[in-house]
């Protein structure tokens, strides 16, 4: 009995060693959670994602500036369908003096053997005409949407033009109205459209789409290298935009120009009223075997080797060689 006394008199023993190592759950610091509770939410965002807190609204910043520039800023662009072989953008409604489609003045390295520059054989046409023209009478609505601008032309032929062979001045007319009316012509661009008037309308028009004899069209044109061109004029002696059809090539065609005829025909109509909307410069073939440009100069050259020998400041020989093609968009 006295050693059970003893033992209870002894002082009781601790059940754990506060300095030794916690066999349990961890006690919380409190004073991580008081300076926890005192943080804003946007501080215990940023604590608890570090980087990742700066990269997440920058990531969201670009992604509504991609998405506005997708949505948005496309639409501010040209709406000009990319199918069809033509330079863009138009300088429309630019004002200018410079005659647009004759071989350039001045090419001293112009070798006049070239035959593809070379007027081929084929039907009688008019030499000389009086330098005169009358209105082909006729109108035609509105073709295209016109978002930039509607042009107004009018159908010309200069007097003393025998016109017979090939449908007379009607046969003309319709073809340059039907031309430009086609889906694959200008107006499959919304930025244009095109309206037929005549000398009834009271309406001065934007161009006058002129059938003129080759004596005529070297005084309008220019006839430096001697080659039979047709041309756009901007400021004719009568102070109005012109542009020249060449009877000679209307009735003939071009070398380089392999389709028929009234391809032809098509081509010289949509590649000089180009240079009247807009399309200043020419083109040359993009790529090999593929469709020529309608404002390459298909009618002395369909490859850039024969092209930079008529305009060696535009045309780089590469060659290339393209088949030829009478539309701005050829696949419409």
């Amino acid at each position: 009995m006295p050693a059970l006394r003893s033992e209870l008199r002894e002082p009781l023993r601790a059940l754990r060693d506060p300095v030794a190592e916690a066999t349990g759950r961890a006690r919380s610091n409190r004073e991580e959670h008081r300076q926890a509770r005192k943080q804003s939410k946007l501080g215990r965002f940023v604590h608890t994602y570090g980087w990742r807190a700066y990269a997440l609204p920058l990531l969201v910043i670009w992604t509504i500036v991609a998405l506005y520039m997708t949505f948005y800023g496309s639409a501010e662009q040209p709406t000009a369908d990319a199918e069809g072989p033509a330079q863009g953008p138009p300088t429309i409604g630019a004002a200018g003096t410079a005659i647009i489609g004759a071989p350039p003045k001045g090419l001293t390295q112009f070798d006049a053997s070239l035959p593809t520059g070379v007027l081929p054989a084929g039907g009688p046409f008019t030499l000389a005409g009086e330098k005169t023209w009358h209105i082909v009478p006729g109108t035609a609505p509105q073709v295209g949407q016109g978002t930039a601008k509607v042009f107004t032309y009018t159908v010309e032929v200069e007097n003393g033009i025998d016109t017979a062979s090939f449908g007379g001045d009607d046969g003309f007319a319709r073809m340059v109205t039907e031309t430009l009316n086609n889906p694959k012509s200008w107006t499959h661009n919304p930025q244009f459209a095109f309206v037929r008037v005549d000398g009834n309308s009271g309406v001065r028009p934007d161009f006058r789409v002129s059938l003129t004899s080759p004596m005529t069209v070297r005084d309008g044109c220019g006839y430096d290298i001697p080659l039979e061109a047709s041309c756009y004029n901007p400021r004719y002696t009568d102070g109005e935009p012109r542009v020249f059809i060449n009877v000679a090539r209307w009735v003939r065609g071009a070398v380089p120009f392999q389709g028929d005829v009234g391809s032809y025909r098509q081509y010289l109509i949509n590649h000089e009223v180009g240079h009247a909307i807009g399309y200043q410069r020419h083109e040359q073939c993009p790529e090999d075997g593929g469709l020529a440009p309608v404002m390459m100069q298909q009618t002395f050259a369909t490859n850039n080797d024969d092209a930079a020998r008529f305009d060696p400041g535009t045309i780089t020989p590469d060659g290339k060689s393209c088949r030829f093609n009478p539309w701005p968009y050829p696949i419409a």
